[in-house]
């Protein structure tokens, strides 16, 4: 009999992900370079948008820990609509029920991710927004989601998100699959607008994606 399980409720680790997944971490800094190398400068316009976004959202975060949907509304949807996201030729779903199917073991994870940006049924970007779940447990998690690229030849990419963290993550179907991450970037670490940065990946993400 097929074991069901809630994917949110059982992947908090690494560990556990490799042990569901025939899965490693690149080895090599040229396996994930897009969060980093040749990004598309911003423009003054949404320079100005983020000078506007980052401060709102340090208000709001000051009156204490802000709920997953705060922080969708605050930073994940401008994030996306100022990259490009919002547009032709991505579409948007929320929150669809995601399965996920393990081989060569009788069970099957369930999920929901949060945000899921869809490109003629190509997953190209995940986000993940929890502040229910540690930061290092929406890793895993977000990898398990992006697991189930239905366009295995194609990297997918993804956005692990608490509001204060940032990281992305890329995962290559390559037999075994390869996935890495970004640098983490702060929104409290350094005396910049660390957004910029933030948007400057998601920007370069979608011009590759839409090649």
């Amino acid at each position: 009999m097929t074991q069901t399980l809630m994917h949110s409720k059982r992947i908090f680790s690494m560990g556990q992900l490799k042990q569901r997944f025939l899965l490693e971490q690149a080895q090599t800094d040229q396996f994930f370079t897009e969060w980093h190398e040749n990004l598309p400068e911003l423009t003054e316009a949404e320079r100005v948008a983020l000078d506007k976004i980052y401060p709102r959202y340090l208000r709001h975060r000051e009156q204490g820990e802000l709920s997953e949907g705060t922080i969708q509304l605050l930073l994940v949807s401008p994030l996306l609509e100022l990259a490009g996201f919002y547009d032709e030729p991505f579409f948007v779903t929320t929150e669809p029920a995601v399965e996920i199917e393990v081989e060569d073991q009788d069970e099957v994870l369930r999920g929901r991710i949060d945000t899921l940006v869809v490109q003629e049924n190509f997953w190209v970007l995940v986000v993940e927004s929890k502040r229910s779940i540690n930061f290092s447990a929406a890793l895993p998690q977000a990898i398990a989601y992006m697991m189930a690229n239905p366009c295995p030849d194609r990297p997918v990419y993804g956005m692990a998100t608490d509001g204060d963290l940032f990281m992305f993550i890329k995962l290559q179907d390559q037999n075994p699959a390869q996935y890495d991450f970004s640098e983490p970037i702060s929104l409290f670490v350094a005396r910049r607008n660390r957004l910029w940065d933030v948007l400057q990946i998601l920007k370069g993400l979608a011009g590759r994606l839409k090649g």
